[in-house]
């Protein structure tokens, strides 16, 4: 194996490729920068996974919305972190807060070793952090659930990414951070990710207001299709082995640990959400539990995935699955509508995952890498908890208070008024923000407020406004036996 490579500031880039090889640096290293890059592809993968996952969770008539988001924000993203994003998280120049612009359009980012890892080429390293932040971003629109306006969605998305992820991924993973300096334990995410994820799509509903709530509205607040919740489980549930299992930067003991850790977790995660629901629900189950359970435990377990052993793991998993079902209640509480389960799921579960990783953290496991000693109470290391305790305040201060900032200034804006109205929300957003493009099969729907409308021209009844769920309720009422809805 040849000697590992070395970054050299006279040649930025890594080589003129006209020049020299610059392939050759890397002979006998290519596992890594392979492994790595698959990983990225798969993490990829999550984020279709939280649109699906969302469609299904939101009413049928604004399901579309949220399928489109996840494109929409995978696309934005990668601009705003081409042109500015990765400068402002990893530039080797960056201050304690925030980095600079000397990567700017990803000015010398090709094949030079990267910051994280001096066998893997910078450009696959900014590859995988690009879709960490994409992943985020996804995340965080779900703060607009039903009642948010897409083009002013993606436009804070690419605002969020740059005020509000940017920096605190530079405090959380870049050499020069303070929280890393601190040292504060985050391996894949928790605070970036989640913590900042969670908090920030709390102020987004809490800045939109409630939505209208029609008491003939039958299907408020129920997920429309349950295929479509576990399809995209499954979708993140793989994506995440990526998530975790690529966040040591490299190939090592440790990564795959990492990866065992995080199919262990979400497995409890399932286990303990269903038991909850199992004794709420009179010994009946959920298969929305389930997959929100298997969330939680890959929430909890991202900060902690290569500090803690496989049994540790599983605890994690599921006492973070337990606290966010327990926490049914919390926007009734915060009496703020964030209808998605975000703030429950990312925030809460990102909290208990930091916290947790400051008891478990074990020198044992992250050395497993050969580079890497990081010890938790668990070790006797008992300061590390307040050290957690620092970065799940601080991260969640900024990214509230951020958010809410951010999303103020754009509500009053000419023509970035952040929330559809009255009349759209009624209709959904998929008929208002679309072009006839809606899920499902509304062919009988369409079929029943044809014949009103008729009727209501012909003077035989008064035409009445109905929600699409109405609608739906009523044509299974009048619809023949054999002709299913």
């Amino acid at each position: 194996m040849s000697e590992a490579p070395s970054y050299d500031e006279s040649i930025p880039d890594g080589g003129n490729p006209l020049e020299v090889n610059v392939n050759t640096q890397y002979v006998g290293y290519e596992w890594n920068y392979t492994y790595l890059v698959f990983c990225a592809y798969i993490v990829w993968l999550i984020i279709p996974g939280i649109g699906l996952l969302y469609g299904g969770l939101a009413r049928r008539k604004s399901a579309l919305a949220l399928l489109f988001q996840s494109f929409m924000v995978s696309a934005v993203v990668t601009v705003q972190w081409m042109f500015w994003g990765y400068s402002l998280a990893y530039s080797r120049t960056a201050g304690p807060f925030i980095g600079d612009l000397a990567n700017f359009g990803l000015k010398n980012v090709m094949s030079a070793p990267s910051p994280g890892n001096s066998t893997i080429p910078e450009i696959v390293f900014c590859l995988y952090q690009l879709l960490f932040c994409a992943c985020t971003v996804q995340i965080v629109v779900g703060g607009a659930f039903e009642r948010g306006r897409i083009i002013p969605s993606l436009i804070f998305g690419l605002c969020w990414a740059t005020v509000v992820y940017c920096p605190i991924a530079c405090w959380t993973w870049n050499t020069n951070g303070w929280l890393y300096n601190l040292p504060s334990l985050d391996f894949a995410g928790g605070g970036p990710v989640h913590i900042a994820s969670g908090w920030s799509a709390l102020a987004y509903a809490f800045v939109l207001g409630k939505r209208k709530k029609n008491p003939t509205d039958k299907s408020h607040g129920k997920p429309h299709n349950t295929t479509l919740v576990f399809l995209g489980t499954v979708l993140i549930w793989f994506g995440w082995f990526g998530f975790n299992g690529g966040s040591a930067l490299n190939a090592s003991i440790r990564a795959m640990l990492a990866a065992f850790n995080t199919n262990t977790a979400a497995s409890t995660g399932a286990i303990g959400w269903v038991l909850v629901d199992y004794f709420k629900y009179g010994r009946k189950f959920t298969v929305v539990g389930a997959c929100e359970g298997a969330i939680a435990g890959l929430v909890g377990i991202t900060p902690a995935a290569g500090y803690v052993s496989v049994w540790l793991a599983a605890v994690i998993g599921f006492i973070t699955a337990v606290v966010c079902a327990l926490m049914d209640n919390v926007n009734n509480w915060l009496r703020i509508d964030e209808g998605m389960d975000v703030f429950k799921l990312h925030g809460i579960g990102g909290m208990v995952g930091s916290f947790l990783t400051g008891i478990f953290a074990t020198s044992s496991i992250s050395s497993l890498d050969g580079v890497t000693i990081a010890s938790g109470a668990i070790d006797g290391e008992g300061i590390q908890v307040g050290r957690q305790f620092a970065e799940i305040t601080a991260i969640s201060a900024y990214s509230f208070l951020v958010s809410c900032a951010l999303l103020f200034i754009m509500k009053y804006i000419p023509g970035l008024h952040l929330r559809i109205s009255d009349e759209a929300e009624e209709r959904g957003l998929d008929l208002d923000q679309f072009f006839e493009e809606e899920i499902g099969d509304w062919g009988l729907v369409h079929e029943l407020e044809r014949k009103r409308y008729e009727q209501f021209l012909m003077g035989e009844a008064p035409a009445q406004g109905s929600s699409s769920s109405e609608a739906v309720q009523e044509t299974k009422t009048s619809a023949p036996a054999d002709v299913s809805s």
